[in-house]
């Protein structure tokens, strides 16, 4: 029987520019944590990698509730960031997450080049730490409240500053909130990241009829769940066409065939976030039904896999 399963075992190992991972599954931040919210629904060192709540340079309380809203096909966060830190990040989370052996992966933010730089810089010194997920989708403070994720210039600045205050592999994580977002692909790619993530929660409303008052007490959050899933296949196949970096596809990931229809169009990796709050132990199923999958299509790799979309 254990022969058998070795002749059978699929390599799901998933390259995303000096990154190695074991599988393709990120659990998405923002969804999971700091990884040990989790710990008692599955065993984290299955997966490919851990993406953790987003970090600032000094922690946030975030936005005023109710920030949480389900729609009729996923839901609504305003959370507003919050998080507790670099600082406690490392004295009180990622010793945990060193014992779990699981590759980290740290979402980062601020609201300047200097500010982003800073974090980077405090988090690339930590042990244990696998990569850098910048998200941009932030508003510039300095650019009057513009995001650095929708003007391709911003991005460039951002990103490039960014580069030069790490060696971590680095990936740039885009805003769907454009009209074209291959321009702001291009910019990442040439200011130096590693990968690009793509996409984050689209931004939308929800109202509550009977106190005519928004449902979320910031009236926007972003959106994601199963709504987003068509919007995030058609900008990861765009981008794709655009750059000649790894892509991690993001957006309404219920289910390993959801999953696999990312890897197809030719994402090296995706990342499950609002499934977890449906069901806490999905990133270990969709590993595992990736793995049948490709087993039944008599493949034994995913990079054999990966990419074979055709369009005509």
């Amino acid at each position: 029987m254990e022969d058998s399963r070795r002749r059978d075992a699929v390599d799901l190992t998933s390259r995303l520019g000096p990154l190695e991972l074991r599988n393709p599954v990120i659990a998405a931040s923002g969804t999971f944590g700091y990884g040990e919210e989790y710990a008692s629904y599955l065993d984290l060192s299955a997966l490919g990698a851990v993406a953790v709540k987003g970090l600032s340079l000094e922690p946030r309380a975030g936005n005023p509730v109710p920030r949480i809203v389900e729609t009729r096909a996923g839901m609504l966060n305003a959370i507003g960031l919050q998080n507790v830190g670099v600082r406690a990040f490392e004295a009180e989370k990622m010793p945990w997450l060193r014992e779990v052996g699981v590759p980290v992966i740290v979402n980062f933010f601020g609201s300047t080049v200097d500010e982003y730089v800073a974090c980077a810089r405090k988090v690339g010194r930590i042990e244990g730490v696998a990569a850098l997920e910048m998200n941009i989708s932030c508003p510039n403070v300095k650019a009057g409240g513009i995001a650095f994720g929708v003007v391709p210039e911003l991005a460039r600045s951002v990103v490039a500053a960014v580069r030069r205050a790490t060696d971590l592999p680095l990936i740039v994580k885009l805003s769907p909130n454009v009209t074209d977002i291959r321009p702001l692909a291009r910019a990442a790619a040439e200011a130096g990241a590693d990968a690009l993530a793509l996409i984050n929660t689209l931004t939308g409303m929800a109202v509550d009829l009977d106190r005519r008052r928004p449902a979320l007490a910031n009236v926007t959050g972003g959106l994601s769940g199963p709504a987003i899933k068509p919007v995030a296949l058609r900008m990861v196949w765009e981008v794709l066409q655009e750059v000649d970096l790894p892509v991690i596809g993001i957006g309404g990931i219920l289910d390993a065939r959801d999953a696999l229809e990312f890897l197809c169009l030719g994402a090296r990796a995706v990342q499950v976030g609002t499934a977890n709050f449906l069901k806490p132990w999905v990133c270990r199923e969709i590993v595992g039904g990736i793995g049948d999958y490709l087993r039944g299509q008599r493949l034994a790799t995913l990079s054999s896999f990966v990419g074979t979309f055709r369009a005509v």
